[in-house]
């Protein structure tokens, strides 16, 4: 027999390896025939299984004593040295052993035929070391060695971590780890256990795991032999794992496992992809990779090149320090990767032809089509066991678990991709992720572009994409900003020359207003009001209505840029003629498809290939529909119930006996309204992005991006109305429903409603509009976004604490990448991200006539935005699947909606709730010297007191010092003194007609224009098209070229064939026919080309 420990007995730092059951001073046991067990016991011969296994399983051994052992495989901090592969009959080689590990073999196999080989993988010890072979047996953590023993190796061999970079490679440091599989797995109860390391290259390496007891337990072990305890759930995810993982060996991944981490009960499978994958992949994937051909980029010339070097030395401070970013000249022709023509391509240098992005999105997109599918559950016995067993193999038949799945089944508790290393640190290697951390993810670089480039190096395309829209969108409100401040300035400036403020404020009128709620509220005078008529003039002035027409503008303009530049970045990223392929099916809708297949088999129905149609979503439709509907007229209900609030807080502060309080009622009822409305928003906005999620999980649908799609819809409209609810009350509703002195509305019979202020409801509506928008982004979008994750990490940090304390020797190992990221958020998404920024450009457009400051404020958030999103991408987040994407998807039309909106919105808060159209009337129509002298006078009405329902007059009539027979309010009606006392007075139709055509001829004319804007900008910029057209002409010519060089190979081929058979002719005339076949050797040649 061949002794596979050939090396293993000699003496290694003057220690000799003896026999796990070995006592001192006693003979080596050995495998085979008739040889002594430890203690001198002699032992007969093993029986063999199937492939000459030796039969270990009804053996057993005495407990090891506490001896130097060679490190078992796993991480580059331990591992065996063992190399090559050893014969099955090598299982009885007389040799001695230390540290053996029960490899299971086929699941079918009886239990006592369990095989022996050596660990295939690579060594970190020193050469000299290297001869050594340890027999692995799977199972060895039920022997019980102590895992705090001195290992002998680890003192001899240099630090292993630095061979894999700490587990960005594999064990042999050479292969790189393109994706993680984390799954949970419930350790021996018997003390700690020594871990397992399996390591999959082929698909020999899957085996099982024996029933039978293993060596080094003796009595606990027989103990536990009595109690039937097992469990089922994690055998089956057990037996899961090990089939998907075979498939994916099956699929040319190359796998290895670690579960010896700080992390108890977790492991890890690393898998790496080999070239021959990538490229197998990267051709059905149709990626576009460069080629070796390299082409001009055209330049500008003249006076256009002059301007952009000038903008560019300009620029150069704020433009980030990474290669990807600076101007490039030149560019390599891409074309959709193909083996056959992997000529064509610049293989010089293999590691880096596909980039760590593109090699996590080849794996993740085998992991998403490799399925499961086999029944390998044992149950047991009994008729349990039949029932589910049954159950199972049913399922098991009809349904397919991909990696999605199997997450959604917690057989994998985890998937992702690695990050590139540290990014920050002592002694930290250059890489993309430091980079992004110094020149992105960095507040002390708010001022500089960001590096897009590098961002979709490392996050890819979509997330690319999505910082790219929120660097135009930044970029853009800076104009909009600036626009917005010469507005507020001119408000500013003016409003000491405004007349209708100035003659509110002029106490000489003398202009005694009507009570503000029944009975409490007594007489006021107009003069009161001074303060917020100043502050209505700042935002309610001929500066407005341009304002609003320059943001419908802007908005055009911005989605034009934005479909320019998302142009240009398909350019430069090879994104120009990809299409998205229909996406794999959801997890989800697999599990609905195999319930209904399972149902019409129970029905002894012929079953096709089963989908999910609208009779079986019509419960989900049903319910979506009936939810949206509660959850917006809840919203309304919060909304009537601030009003109630506003109502009833006015009536109590009117009664309050300091002439202060009675002053200072509307401010403090708007103020803590607002708070009210802002609290209960964000509130509402996390319980609806939770409903929209659940109401989209039930409909089921079939991919990913309709399930994408269908959440947005929900989420947005949710959101949209619980967000702008109270402002469309304060706008459009407000003050327009009260009736009139002597015939109020009332809520309840008890609660008069509101009135808008003498200036009107515009500086109300600024008010909310302010709080809301700058509450919602320092609340929700930026303290919860540092506050929660500081949080959540905070509770992780704690947890690993408590568990380092419990063992001092793990706390003491440095982590491995795997093991930092898996620590990290998951990745959720770009929804939340888009669903803040749609928001606040809905604050921006809709209502930003009531308040031009709104896009500094919009500014000022993103800038700090910007930099929060990079930091948690890069600092806090596992590194999420890069997907490719050309453009934002269905944001780009909520957008568009919103900015259609934002122009009929707009139109409406200046002819109906500012007092801009009036004023316009009153100037050509009613005013005797051309001026708005009396303006004031000609929008109140006149009341007498005398007409109060009974119950409804102040209680203080006096409270002026004076009897007040005639009081005002603002409204268009008639006299008490006219004939028809308090009727709609004519003044109304004609400021009301006005209104409504300044509606229609505002809409329709910026309608108007914001399309000129769209139609007079091409999407494609002229360029951008050229350089596409001249790439479709390259590359037209490199495959003519290619054809042309094979066309004239072969006619030399030929021409050398001709002369080499007229040169075999002349010199043999005389050769017998017999041997003409050797004639035909002189001129044969391969043309294979």
């Amino acid at each position: 027999m061949k002794n596979i420990g050939n090396e293993a007995g000699k003496q290694l730092n003057g220690l000799h390896f003896r026999h796990c059951g070995g006592g001192g001073g006693s003979a080596p046991a050995k495998l085979g025939g008739g040889v002594p067990l430890p203690g001198g016991a002699p032992r007969p011969p093993p029986s063999r299984g199937r492939a000459g296994r030796a039969d270990l399983s009804r053996t057993r051994f005495p407990p090891p004593p506490p001896a130097p052992r060679l490190p078992f495989a796993g991480s580059c901090r331990r591992r065996s040295a063992a190399q090559g592969q050893v014969s099955p009959a090598a299982a009885d080689a007389d040799s001695e052993f230390h540290g053996v590990d029960f490899l299971p073999g086929d699941l079918n196999e009886a239990p006592e035929e369990t095989g022996m080989r050596v660990n295939k993988k690579y060594s970190c010890l020193p050469a000299e070391e290297k001869g050594i072979h340890i027999i692995n047996i799977r199972a060895i953590e039920d022997i019980g060695y102590d895992q705090h023993e001195s290992t002998l190796l680890n003192s001899l061999s240099k630090n292993p971590d630095a061979d894999c970079k700490y587990g960005l490679y594999f064990r042999d440091g050479k292969r790189k780890v393109d994706y993680i599989l984390v799954y949970h797995y419930k350790k021996s109860s018997a003390g700690k256990t020594l871990t397992r390391r399996v390591h999959h290259n082929d698909s020999s390496a899957r085996s099982t795991k024996q029933d039978q007891p293993l060596p080094g337990k003796g009595v606990q072990l027989e103990m536990r032999e009595s109690e039937p305890h097992v469990d089922y759930h994690e055998d089956d995810k057990r037996f899961r794992r090990e089939e998907y993982e075979g498939n994916l060996v099956e699929a040319g991944l190359e796998l290895e496992r670690d579960e010896d981490t700080k992390i108890h009960g977790v492991g890890f499978v690393k898998i790496h992809a080999p070239w021959n994958v990538l490229c197998r992949e990267a051709e059905f994937l149709k990626l576009k990779m460069p080629t070796k051909k390299m082409y001009q980029i055209n330049q500008t010339h003249g006076l256009l090149k002059k301007i952009n070097s000038v903008i560019q030395k300009i620029t150069e401070p704020i433009q980030p320090k990474v290669a990807e970013h600076k101007p490039q000249t030149v560019k390599r022709l891409s074309y959709p990767f193909s083996r056959e023509k992997q000529h064509l391509f610049d293989l010089s240098d293999r590691d880096s032809f596909f980039d760590s992005k593109t090699r996590s999105t080849i794996v993740y997109e085998i992991l998403k089509r490799t399925t499961c599918t086999k029944a390998k559950y044992s149950m047991g016995k009994g008729e349990g066991r039949k029932k589910e067993t049954t159950l199972l193999n049913k399922r098991r038949k009809c349904g397919k678990y991909g990696i999605t799945s199997l997450l959604a089944n917690g057989v994998y508790s985890a998937a992702y991709p690695l990050h590139d290393g540290d990014y920050e640190g002592e002694n930290v290697e250059p890489n993309d992720r430091k980079l992004l951390c110094e020149e992105w993810a960095s507040y002390g670089v708010f001022y500089k572009y960001q590096p897009i480039d590098l961002v979709r190096k490392y996050f890819g395309e979509k997330i690319g994409l999505y910082f790219a829209w929120l660097g135009v969108y930044t970029q853009m409100l800076i104009p909009a900003s600036i626009v917005g401040i010469i507005v507020f300035l001119y408000g500013c400036a003016t409003v000491d020359e405004n007349i209708p403020s100035m003659e509110m404020c002029d106490q000489r009128n003398n202009i005694t207003m009507c009570p503000l709620c029944d009975r409490t509220c007594s007489y006021w005078k107009m003069s009161s009001a001074c303060a917020t008529a100043r502050a209505s003039h700042l935002f309610d002035n001929p500066a407005t209505v341009f304002f609003s027409v320059f943001m419908a503008l802007w908005a055009a303009t911005f989605m034009e840029h934005w479909k320019r530049k998302q142009m240009r970045l398909n350019y430069r990223w090879d994104l120009t003629g990809f299409e998205e392929e229909e996406d794999h099916p959801r997890a989800e809708y697999e599990a609905k498809v195999l319930e209904k297949s399972l149902r019409k088999e129970h029905k002894q129905k012929e079953t096709d290939k089963e989908k999910l149609t609208w009779k079986d979503r019509f419960p989900a439709y049903l319910t979506n529909f009936v939810g949206i509907i509660f959850m917006v007229g809840l919203t309304f209900a919060i909304v009537f119930g601030v009003i109630i609030y506003r109502i009833s807080t006015a009536a109590a502060l009117a009664i309050s006996s300091t002439p202060s309080g009675r002053s200072s009622v509307r401010v403090t009822v708007t103020a803590t309204a607002v708070i009210i409305n802002l609290v209960v928003i964000i509130i509402l906005d996390e319980v609806y992005g939770c409903i929209a999620r659940w109401l989209t999980q039930i409909e089921v649908p079939k991919t990913d991006k309709n399930f994408e799609e269908r959440l947005i819809f929900k989420a947005f409209l949710l959101k949209f109305v619980n967000a702008y609810t109270p402002i469309f009350y304060v706008a459009f509703f407000k003050g327009r429903f009260v009736g009139r002195p002597g015939d109020y509305v009332y809520i309840f019979h008890s609660f008069r409603m509101e009135e808008c202020a003498p200036g009107g409801c515009l500086m109300e509506l600024c008010i909310q509009l302010s709080i809301i928008m700058l509450g919602k982004q320092l609340i929700q979008n930026n303290l919860f976004e540092i506050g929660i994750p500081k949080m959540k990490k905070f509770i992780r940090y704690m947890k690993l604490k408590r568990r380092r304390s419990l063992d001092h020797e793990e706390h003491m190992k440095k982590k491995q990448r795997y093991e930092v990221d898996y620590n990290l958020e998951p990745f959720a998404g770009l929804t939340p991200e888009y669903m803040e920024m749609i928001i606040q450009f809905g604050f921006v457009t809709l209502f930003v006539a009531s308040f031009p400051l709104a896009p500094l404020f919009a500014l000022l958030n993103n800038i700090i935005e910007i930099r929060l999103d990079a930091k948690k991408f890069v600092t806090e987040l596992r590194r999420p699947v890069a997907v490719r994407a050309k453009d934002i998807g269905i944001w780009y039309n909520i957008l568009r909606g919103i900015g259609k909106l934002a122009v009929i919105i707009n139109a409406f808060v200046i002819s109906f709730t500012s007092d801009f159209i009036p004023r316009l009337v009153y100037l050509y129509m009613y005013s005797e010297n051309g001026t708005m002298h009396g303006f004031v006078n000609h929008t109140l009405s006149s009341f007498n007191v005398s007409d109060f329902q009974a119950g409804t007059a102040p209680n203080d009539p006096m409270d002026l010092g004076y009897e007040v027979q005639i009081c005002r309010y603002k409204d268009y009606r008639e006299p008490p003194w006219s004939e028809n006392k308090y009727d709609i007075s004519k003044d109304f139709w004609a400021v009301l007609a006005a209104r409504l055509a300044f509606v229609i001829v505002f809409q329709n004319l910026v309608m108007f224009m914001s399309d000129f804007v769209d139609w007079i900008i091409p999407d494609i910029p002229k360029d951008i098209s050229q350089q596409i057209h001249k790439e479709k002409v390259l590359m037209v010519e490199v495959f003519m070229r290619e054809e042309q060089g094979k066309l004239q190979m072969l006619e030399t081929w030929k021409d050398n064939d001709k002369k080499k058979g007229e040169n075999c002719n002349n010199h043999s005339p005389r050769l017998p026919r017999s041997r003409s076949g050797s004639l035909s050797s002189c001129h044969s040649y391969p043309l294979d080309v």
